[in-house]
């Protein structure tokens, strides 16, 4: 439908189902959800006249509807609608804003540029101080905690930000779609305002430019968990055949060998782990361009594909951790090297690359990432990019980007002892926080330590690899540990997807504990985890109602020994489980 432009005023602004409501306010906007306001945003636009007028008229109203898949992520097949509205701001300045029911998108859109720097952005978020709160502090990797909070802090603050205005209410802070004449943002505190900055972007910019969607996530535990708004909003798949782009588990060599991709004999380890588990990838990690004894990474390739495991390589992007940083250096930055490069890695059998050390949020750096998943693909080479700034919807528009790091993960037990007591927490909050907006490479499920211990279960561990959703979904521990294990747990790893059809939240709370229930064809995988320091009784009545009934679970549960398993088969489902301080549990519903 399209209107004649009316003041703001004139018309309401309402998701299709009407239980999100927007209103314009002064010079900003206000969001409520079931008739209470949930998300303050006093300014919007930019650093000239179109901040001091606000929102004026809205020029249009569409509904907007669309269907698309996903190879992989939550869910497969996805269903959305939103009402779009055109919001003018100032001469040559719009709003594009679209209401879900579960939640709220705006992008800004500008015309007759000329060769022109950008303005500074001004919408600014209101988080009252008392406001509960999971962020994290910005640091160019996103390696941080999502500490529970009710407090203002002065600084710079990461997306995606959950808060809590009101009990049992949500609201997720992010964005999406990000392009090559964009940088990504944060957000800059000064007391209870929360200012969206854009990083560095020194482009002229001529005719029009349009910046990435602001997003608020709104609703329930379940409706922030199972939402796929980021990647609603992004661009649709560029990639003209996907059939080669296969999600899987990978054995990967660095949790337990800092320096083992340089060692041909520790590989093999890894390629027969994988070999035996029914593993598809092996990841063989930095200083590949290093290999001793006189052996080489095609070598290590040859021996990978000779026992039915595809190889994936590690690069150093040559953008931010450069001078003391493990190699192969500068194979990437320039078209030609790079081309040259990804098609060596095809030519010799390469399924895939990980990319690591990039250098933070600016335009600069989301124009190469972008330029690496188009050449990439070109090549039939997946991506896992590493030391990189968090998913935005590039997994819909590139699909060969299969994982991205962006999240303080198990890695973090080699790096320091301040992980160990905070990880069951940690682990408890991340479903809620970082994995809501894309695939997150936290490589999960260690049963043994590595130089620093962990505290969690075996079933708490076991449990990451199906809470957690990346499509390359790294193994973390050594060889030795998972062929230890009991066969019902190894036969696990094997039947472990990594890419969902649907995805069910069926209850928790951030840093408490958390239960997801997710779908691949007909099989159903519900995964647990406490993130406290007592014992814990999950209720696991509702399950019945979301995977079917007269069903049987394969149970992977915590014993009471410690870091030992009870293995059963279930008929009917179980109505609870038991989990140990810090523990977890598996269901494989069949």
């Amino acid at each position: 439908m399209l209107l004649a432009a009316l003041p703001v005023a004139a018309k309401k602004m309402k998701s299709p189902n009407g239980q999100l409501k927007l209103k314009t306010v002064g010079q900003g906007m206000q969001l409520s959800y079931k008739g209470r306001q949930v998300l303050d945003i006093p300014v919007v636009g930019f650093n000239d006249k179109t901040a001091a007028q606000g929102i004026k008229t809205i020029e249009s109203q569409t509904t907007i509807k669309e269907e698309y898949y996903m190879l992989a992520g939550k869910k497969s097949h996805i269903a959305n609608k939103a009402n779009e509205y055109i919001l003018r701001l100032a001469e040559g300045v719009t709003m594009r804003l679209r209401l879900f029911d579960d939640g709220m998108a705006f992008r800004y859109e500008l015309q007759d540029l000329k060769e022109q720097r950008l303005p500074e952005e001004q919408t600014t978020y209101r988080i009252a101080d008392g406001t509960r709160r999971w962020m994290m502090k910005w640091s160019d990797g996103y390696e941080g905690f999502y500490p529970l909070t009710t407090s203002c802090e002065k600084g710079r603050w990461a997306f995606p930000s959950l808060l809590e205005p009101a009990n049992g209410t949500f609201v997720l802070l992010t964005e999406a779609n990000i392009g090559r004449q964009q940088s990504a943002a944060s957000m800059h505190a000064d007391g209870e305002f929360f200012r969206v900055v854009p990083d560095k972007n020194e482009l002229n910019i001529t005719v029009q430019w349009q910046s990435p969607w602001r997003l608020a996530i709104v609703g329930s535990l379940a409706d922030i968990v199972e939402s796929t708004l980021v990647t609603d909003v992004s661009e649709p798949c560029k990639l003209d055949d996907t059939k080669w782009i296969q999600p899987g588990v990978v054995s990967w060599v660095y949790w337990a060998y800092n320096h083992g991709s340089n060692d041909y004999n520790i590989i093999k380890k890894y390629v027969d782990m994988a070999a035996k588990l029914h593993l598809p990838y092996v990841l063989i990690d930095a200083e590949w361009d290093e290999m001793k004894d006189g052996k080489t990474v095609e070598d290590a390739v040859r021996y990978a594909l000779s026992q039915g495991v595809k190889p994936m390589i590690w690069y150093n992007s040559t953008t931010g951790w450069i001078n003391g940083a493990p190699g192969p250096k500068y194979k990437l930055n320039k078209p030609d090297d790079r081309e040259r490069e990804f098609a060596w890695c095809e030519s010799i059998g390469v399924a895939g690359v990980k990319i690591d050390f990039f250098d933070g949020d600016s335009q600069p750096t989301m124009n190469y990432c972008i330029d690496l998943l188009e050449s990439a693909a070109r090549h039939h080479l997946l991506i896992n990019f590493h030391g990189a700034t968090v998913p935005r919807g590039w997994q819909r528009t590139y699909p060969n980007l299969l994982s991205t790091e962006g999240v303080y993960g198990a890695e973090w037990y080699n790096n320091g002892p301040k992980f160990t007591p905070r990880a069951a927490a940690h682990n408890a909050t991340l479903p809620f926080t970082r994995n809501i907006i894309g695939p997150m490479d936290y490589t999960p499920c260690a049963f043994s330590d590595s130089q620093h211990p962990h505290i969690t279960t075996h079933a708490h561990e076991l449990a990451l690899t199906v809470l957690f959703e990346s499509a390359l979904q790294h193994l973390a521990d050594r060889p030795e540990s998972f062929l230890s294990q009991p066969q019902a747990v190894q036969d696990f790893f094997g039947q472990l997807p990594a890419a969902w059809d649907e995805t069910r939240f069926v209850s928790g709370y951030p840093g408490e504990s958390v239960v997801i229930a997710r779908r691949s064809g007909s099989k159903w995988f519900v995964a647990g985890i406490n993130g406290t320091e007592q014992a814990y009784d999950f209720d696991l009545s509702r399950l019945p109602s979301i995977v079917g009934k007269g069903r049987k679970a394969d149970c992977f549960l915590d014993a009471d020994e410690d870091r030992a398993w009870k293995l059963h088969t279930s008929a009917p489902l179980p109505k609870s489980v038991h989990c140990r301080a810090r523990g977890g549990f598996v269901l494989v519903i069949t």
